[in-house]
């Protein structure tokens, strides 16, 4: 990859990783319930997920999912319906900073980043990302090294677009004290899941 090449790429990718969706809301929300350090420890499960999404792509198998309707369709609907629960858990939950005591140990930071890795494996759109934004900057000479390289970026970038939430939400609620305020934070947080959920649900495959 060119100098040239990877001072196009990274800004581009950078802001393509802090636009504000599921999984972003998920750091979010972690960070303001759970602690930065639970939100992080969870995105790995998102990184997990979006690694796999990366070799997919890399491998041209990305291109059979979005052009098979039945697929996209069903990989969407679930998707929708997981973030529709969780936005339902979230409203329902209570004020406390750790309502369920979900990120207590090993085995709850477990479970919040099997639901990570299930919000970004669920949007079949994501891997969008790798199958048509990835290509404009592979070196055709390189494929396998550059689209590699790429994805390393776009992980990393993640990574920090993941700390920034996560901050962002550890703030937020530094602002929340009070048992009324934390349990609209919750509501806000769960309606947007459910937001999330429904645009999902409607959102066509893409053409081509």
């Amino acid at each position: 990859m060119s100098l040239q090449t990877f001072w196009l790429f990274v800004p581009a990718c950078f802001a393509i990783n802090m636009a504000f969706g599921p999984n972003n809301m998920l750091s979010l929300s972690n960070g303001a319930r759970e602690g930065v350090r639970a939100s992080v420890l969870a995105s790995f499960g998102r990184l997990a997920a979006f690694a796999i999404m990366i070799a997919i792509a890399g491998l041209g198998l990305g291109a059979l999912l979005l052009a098979s309707e039945a697929l996209f369709t069903a990989v969407k609907l679930a998707g929708a319906a997981y973030l529709v629960w969780i936005g339902v858990k979230l409203i329902r939950s209570g004020p406390s900073l750790v309502p369920n005591g979900d990120a207590d140990g090993p085995a709850g930071v477990a479970r919040l980043m099997r639901q990570e890795f299930l919000v970004a494996a669920g949007n079949p759109k994501a891997i969008l990302v790798f199958t048509a934004f990835f290509p404009q900057f592979v070196d055709r000479t390189a494929y396998a090294t550059s689209f590699a390289i790429l994805g390393a970026i776009f992980l990393l970038l993640e990574l920090v677009a993941i700390v920034v939430y996560a901050a962002l939400g550890a703030r937020l609620t530094s602002f929340s004290r009070g048992a009324r305020r934390l349990k609209w934070f919750n509501r806000t947080s769960g309606a947007l899941m459910i937001g999330f959920g429904l645009v999902l649900a409607f959102a066509r495959r893409p053409a081509g």
